[in-house]
């Protein structure tokens, strides 16, 4: 049942698809992206041609390269590995790089040799650029990337030399000259491979809010991911003008009430995208993919209108952070969640996605259908994801430094904004709204951590104190010390004079209200202490005395007198507070009287003894001049002491 469910899936993928080819083949076409190439020698050949640019590796937009052309003698179709014939591109100090010519074709060995399998041999071998020779008489066609699967998807990422189409007739006329001896330079030349006609840049990116497509999505979201703080940098400073677009197919009129076009489409059938796992028995279904994309629209409209346009890179890869299908997490709720989270408005976004299940067009999908066919120099857009930088779609590498030199080749000369003259991109993505990330206002913390290649919402580490969580709704303080920091988040509350806490300081991170408290700890502990003795005042167990006034409070009761009366707690009275003021007035009082008595009777004793063998002495000394004493030696003469 499930393999015949995934079946029904793939066919219903490849009528979706036949529907839209058969649509723009009736009124759309699809534009071959073209540099230049100039034969600046031998004098013979001498002349300019087009080539189609590769739509892998890294074309030099916006600059020139000048080398010498080397037709391999053996593995002429690089299906294989060079080095397996000893072969080597690696030009020699001071001389010109080697560009490899190569021959379109598989090996009856390798039939899977893709153009960038080629390319990817060349490079490992030492080759500056590579240029394939169509095998037929055609116009030239872009060299597209193949289907990646687990084999090509190694060397694809990793492609980093520019590579070219050019028609079979040059191809055969170079061959022809290197046979010849001749030594063959050109010039590859990517300076009008974009348009710049003034000072801003109008570039567009295709894309799907699927993230269940294998390695493309993969690609897809890390380009987002890493082009974000450039991309914000340009639009903020006004010298770029970015929209993004989803493509969408309808499905075909025979079977717009069958279970598979339901579940695929919205709006009966005028919007449909496939099935993110291929297999309609399980998984989300290609309708929520299409209700995503057309949020994400009206994501960018809303922030557009608010002159903010530059939310919607946030929004992308926060949704894709928060909102994974693997975690059975892309829904509606998410999506409100981080659109709450950039302070967009809900709900005019809601009014600009309108109704899914109504019978009608949808304005905002209805113009993606349209700006799908190409218009003007852009071809139709065919391929996921796509680049159109002033109105030429992108070739190459979807990758930051690439997508950068692209786009600021599309600007005037001398009229580049620095970020195309510096790597240093630096982005301060956490000054507005705190970047989306949670936030504590009343601690001043945020999970926002501003990087190189933008903002990332991660728990902060505070005073030796680590934040838990997922970053964007919420971040708890873990581990001793927790508590210091706004309370752990826990409640807290003061109360005549008492403070309370829901806080414990241990490992877990949790709050729980302290000792006769109910709540969760977190927002509350309920209302008033949970008393466990009984009511004093009205059991008449306490506060009995005839003046005392018994009032309950908070966790015990209060006690009072009336007039002047004092309440004693430990005798359960009242005692007058005047007559406590008297009595200890004259206690102190009597203590002074006595203290000054008994230092008044001190000094009396003191100077009666001093000044009484002071006068002895005198005496003696005067009686001994008049009548001397029989034992004189043993008076003391004051007199003759002082003059001896």
């Amino acid at each position: 049942m499930a393999y015949r469910e995934s079946m029904m899936a793939k066919l219903f993928l490849g009528l979706l698809l036949l529907s839209c080819m058969h649509h723009q083949l009736a009124i759309g076409r699809f534009v071959v992206e073209k540099n230049s190439l100039t034969v600046t020698s031998p004098e013979s050949i001498k002349g300019n041609h087009d080539s189609a640019i590769g739509n892998f590796g890294i074309p030099q937009y916006g600059g020139s390269m000048a080398g010498t052309v080397d037709y391999p003698k053996e593995n002429r179709k690089g299906c294989r590995k060079f080095d397996e014939f000893g072969t080597s591109f690696k030009a020699n100090p001071g001389a010109l790089p080697k560009f490899v010519l190569l021959d379109r074709g598989v090996h009856v060995y390798y039939p899977d040799c893709f153009f960038a399998l080629k390319v990817w041999n060349a490079q490992n071998a030492g080759a500056s650029a590579v240029l394939v020779a169509d095998d037929i008489d055609e116009p030239l066609i872009t060299m597209d990337r193949p289907e990646e699967d687990g084999s090509s998807s190694k060397y694809i990422e990793n492609i980093t030399i520019p590579s070219a189409l050019i028609s079979k007739s040059f191809g055969e006329t170079l061959k022809k000259s290197i046979s010849n001896g001749d030594m063959v330079n050109l010039n590859l030349d990517w300076r009008e491979a974009v348009p710049h006609p003034d000072d801003r840049v109008e570039y567009e990116l295709w894309t799907n809010s699927n993230d269940e497509c294998g390695i493309k999505c993969d690609m897809l979201m890390d380009f987002v991911k890493n082009f974000k703080g450039a991309a914000q940098i340009l639009e903020k400073g006004g010298y770029s003008l970015f929209t993004p677009h989803y493509i969408t197919w309808y499905c075909p009129q025979a079977f717009t009430i069958s279970k598979q076009c339901k579940s695929q489409c919205i709006n009966h059938g005028r919007y449909c995208a496939p099935d993110p796992e291929q297999d309609f028995s399980q998984g989300y279904e290609g309708k929520d993919v299409v209700i995503e994309n057309l949020r994400q629209l009206c994501v960018f409209k809303v922030a557009n209108e608010s002159e903010k346009a530059w939310i919607w890179w946030d929004y992308i890869t926060d949704f894709q952070i928060r909102c994974p299908m693997k975690e059975k997490k892309y829904n509606k709720e998410c999506a409100d969640g981080v659109i709450k989270s950039l302070g967009l408005d809900l709900k005019k976004i809601e009014k600009c996605m309108g109704d899914p299940n109504a019978d009608s067009d949808n304005v905002v999908l209805k113009e993606e259908q349209d700006a799908q066919i190409g218009k003007g120099s852009r071809g139709d857009v065919t391929i996921l994801p796509t680049l159109v930088v002033n109105n030429r779609q992108y070739r190459g590498k979807l990758e930051k430094g690439a997508v950068l030199k692209a786009i600021c080749s599309g600007f005037e000369e001398t009229t580049e904004p620095a970020v195309c003259l510096s790597d240093d991109v630096e982005t301060n993505e956490c000054l507005e709204n705190n970047g989306g990330c949670w936030h504590d206002k009343s601690a001043n913390v945020t999970a926002c951590k501003d990087t190189f290649r933008g903002k990332v919402c991660e728990c902060p580490l505070v005073d030796g104190v680590q934040f838990k969580g997922d970053g964007y709704t919420s971040c708890v303080a873990s581990g001793p010390g927790r508590c210091k920091i706004n309370n752990g988040g826990c409640w807290h509350e003061s109360r005549d004079g008492d403070s309370f806490s829901a806080c414990l300081d241990n490992e877990n991170g949790k709050c729980g209200c302290p000792s006769g408290f109910k709540g969760d700890g977190v927002k509350s502990c309920e209302g008033e202490k949970i008393r466990t003795d009984i009511d004093e005042c009205k059991e008449k167990k306490a506060c009995q005395c005839p003046e005392c006034s018994c009032k309950n409070t908070w966790g015990s009761y209060e006690c009072t007198c009336g007039g002047d009366l004092l309440y004693i707690r430990d005798h359960d009275t009242c005692i007058s507070k005047t007559a406590g003021k008297g009595k200890s007035s004259w206690t102190a009082m009597w203590i002074i009287f006595l203290s000054l008595g008994m230092a008044a009777g001190g000094a009396y004793l003191v100077y009666k003894y001093r000044w009484r063998s002071y006068m002895d002495s005198e005496i003696r000394a005067i009686m001994a001049q008049y009548m001397p004493l029989d034992n004189q030696s043993g008076v003391v003469n004051h007199a003759s002491e002082n003059h001896a």
